[in-house]
């Protein structure tokens, strides 16, 4: 009988532990990066075809998917990419880490020095044309220190897209958050919470920096792209996710994603 109950309390331990264990799947948690490879990612790099990777900028590194510009020569020369999941998103929480690395192409846009960002509400981008600059999206935008001033980061960019924000449409291209400004070396832990296209908040090391809301079509910025995906107006109820290239090396970790019910 001692048997018994010893054997029954050790199973419930077993359950206990195992229940306190779950990976973040079991919790409707859902790794998108699986730490060893690109799986599931395709590149679109301007001037390039959708799924080429010219000279292997997004690449897999000790865990962690590294944006490097090692085969560009030190020239830029407007080849503007992104790394897309290959799924579309429409409410969900996405949980990300993120950090500079010393390396930046000089003939890129100014703005573009440790700046980089991800996308989400995308188009598919099997609909970017070869010379279209960037995707139709929402950036959650990523900057760290510069030479001098604040640069918080978790803003919002609209490439071809419009948001309201205090009640009323932006006039603005980008919306600066309320984070601090982070040196360029720190991990940084973001997350995007996104209800269709009614609510969206951005949240930097556990804080909530930004919130905005009904995300459209509309705007400019966007170039060479295909007239019968820009339907100004529209509203952006889903959309793919994309890790930006624009000159800043970068590297990600611990993407992952939850879907949320719509409010």
């Amino acid at each position: 009988m001692k048997k018994i109950k010893f054997i029954i309390l050790i199973s419930f331990s077993i359950i206990a532990i195992s229940c306190n264990q779950k990976s973040p799947k079991e919790h409707n948690w859902e790794y998108l990066f699986n730490g060893k490879n690109l799986d599931n990612w395709v590149a679109k790099i301007n001037k390039y075809e959708v799924g080429d990777n010219y000279k292997n900028t997004f690449r897999v590194k000790d865990g962690k998917i590294q944006v490097v510009y090692d085969g560009y020569d030190g020239k830029l020369d407007d080849r503007f990419g992104h790394l897309f999941y290959n799924k579309s998103y429409s409410s969900y929480h996405l949980k990300f880490e993120y950090r500079f690395l010393n390396e930046w192409l000089e003939d890129g846009p100014i703005h573009t020095y440790r700046n980089s960002g991800i996308m989400f509400h995308s188009q598919d981008p099997k609909t970017i044309l070869k010379d279209q600059n960037w995707p139709i999206s929402i950036e959650f935008q990523l900057l760290a220190d510069a030479d001098k001033g604040e640069r918080p980061t978790g803003n919002m960019c609209s490439p071809a897209t419009e948001v309201y924000f205090n009640g009323e449409v932006s006039p603005k291209h980008c919306i600066s958050s309320s984070s601090k400004t982070y040196p360029y070396t720190q991990w940084v832990k973001g997350e995007i919470i996104v209800y269709k296209d009614s609510i969206i908040k951005h949240i930097i090391d556990g804080e909530k920096v930004l919130e905005y809301s009904k995300p459209h079509i509309g705007g400019k910025v966007v170039k060479n792209f295909d007239p019968a995906i820009k339907i100004d107006g529209k509203a952006l109820t889903e959309g793919y996710i994309g890790l930006q290239s624009e000159g800043q090396g970068i590297e990600f970790k611990e993407i992952k994603i939850k879907r949320l019910n719509s409010i």
